[in-house]
């Protein structure tokens, strides 16, 4: 790892003078401060300090020397913001009295990988976000940020995509810039709804790509007198938000490394299979726990308007309710593909270092139990009413927040993953998100009931 003896010249040379040090919160949320360049050493070696119970999520007291927070700076993270001249990111590690935060959710994801290293396994994710450009009429309506975004089936809209061409630019060459491989970028299936796809990489990486393409689609869309929404689902009748997750198992480093999902038919593996025995082990440990994990995958009240389905103004939700798993069947939870998986429960709102934790945990004790997925299932779920869907013994996913959150509650294996502290914490906030949405009084509510009786 670089030190800062090694990485001041260069900064310096790129016309850096200030860092941005840059944590997550629990819900996923970035967090931080700006740090003059000088200090960087100071930043690697004890961590940019702040005020621990002003953090969601810590739970940690207003008084004594674990009251402190501090971030410290990881130098392989060093990246210059294009659309922050003169400052570079750098991603922080959660430390509290010297020693590493068990509720940081980085350092929650640091043990996690930790359990694969011990096995010589590395896990890589690519990971998808959807999004939404938004604004705010003055009547207080939400509505797309291009009026001219009105197709009944917008995905990969050709008319639409060249009005956002500066924003969606932009953010090109801001990632790029930043290191991300951008693979490409196109118009979803929502009236003013976008993706972008970035290379997958080692999982620590992947989660910090997801919270640099926050940042920057933030400021980019601000700076455009727009409002960037991760918000899974801003519109009743068009689909949400995904975070899918591309998922592959590697052992060895670099050029030598082999995907152990990939099937071999010399060990055994069937003809035509997409996963290897040991992949079919670990997706059968995400279904096994496909409730906590949802927990966590589809973390807000608004999640669950999501995870149904229905039709939409452009055909399908493309969302998943059922725990079931199929080669290259979108309307399963897992779609599986040769030598991976793509996990299609997380949306937009998850935060990524707290979902790769705990899949990692489901997959690994799908692998240590070696539990079988059962059949692959190759029907459209979405064409299938509830009584076939009871039929094939297919669960459904939690259909509430709080469905999901008692889940993770009995769930022993994700709730280990993410440690007492964090677990205590996220329950706590979650639930007290999920009264305060059932207290809340809407104006469909009123609409409906206020002269009815």
């Amino acid at each position: 790892m670089p030190n800062a003896t090694d990485l001041l010249p260069r900064l310096h040379a790129q016309g850096l003078h200030t860092l941005l040090v840059q944590f997550t919160d629990l819900h996923g949320t970035a967090k931080g401060k700006l740090v003059p360049l000088a200090h960087l050493d100071g930043v690697l070696r004890d961590g940019a300090g702040f005020a621990g119970p002003s953090i969601w999520g810590t739970g940690l007291p207003r008084t004594g020397p674990r009251s402190e927070f501090y971030a410290r700076g990881d130098s392989a993270t060093v990246q210059p913001l294009a659309w922050m001249p003169g400052v570079a990111r750098i991603v922080g590690d959660g430390f509290v009295d010297g020693t590493p935060f068990e509720a940081c959710p980085r350092q929650v994801l640091r043990r996690a990988i930790g359990r694969l290293t011990e096995r010589g396994w590395s896990l890589r994710t690519g990971i998808e976000p959807e999004f939404f450009l938004l604004r705010h009429t003055p009547e207080g309506r939400w509505i797309p940020a291009d009026d001219g975004d009105r197709l009944d089936k917008p995905s990969y809209d050709l008319k639409s995509l060249p009005r956002q061409l500066d924003f969606l630019q932009a953010l090109r060459q801001g990632l790029t810039d930043a290191g991300l491989d951008v693979l490409q970028l196109d118009h979803e299936d929502a009236h003013g709804q976008y993706e972008v796809n970035f290379a997958y990489d080692e999982a620590l990486a992947s989660a910090d790509h997801v919270m640099l393409f926050k940042l920057a689609a933030h400021a980019l869309a601000e700076a455009r007198g727009m409002v960037f929404s991760m918000m899974p689902k801003p519109f009743a009748n068009q689909p949400g938000s995904g975070l899918h997750f591309h998922v592959s198992l590697w052992n060895g480093e670099g050029d030598a490394a082999r995907c152990v999902f990939q099937p071999d038919t010399g060990a055994g593996d069937p003809p035509g299979a997409n996963l290897s025995a040991l992949g079919r082990h670990f997706i059968a440990g995400v279904l096994h726990h496909a409730a906590a994990l949802c927990a966590l995958a589809a973390p807000t009240v608004n999640s669950y308007k999501r995870l149904v389905v229905g039709e939409s103004l452009s055909g399908t939700s493309w969302a998943p309710a059922y725990v079931a798993h199929g080669p290259n069947n979108r309307t399963a939870m897992v779609r599986t593909l040769p030598g991976r998986f793509e996990w299609r429960v997380p949306d937009a709102s998850a935060n990524p270092y707290l979902a790769t934790a705990a899949l990692i945990a489901a997959g690994l004790d799908g692998i240590d139990r070696q539990l079988d997925p059962g059949p692959d299932c190759t029907d459209d779920l979405f064409a299938l009413s509830l009584a076939e869907i009871r039929a094939r013994g297919i669960a459904l996913l939690p259909q509430s927040l709080d469905q999901a959150l008692d889940a993770l509650e009995a769930d022993d294996v994700v709730c280990g993953a993410l440690g007492p502290v964090l677990t205590g914490e996220f329950l706590r906030l979650k639930r007290d998100e999920a009264l305060a949405y059932a207290r809340h009084v809407s104006g469909w509510e009123l609409a409906r009931y206020a002269a009815a009786f």
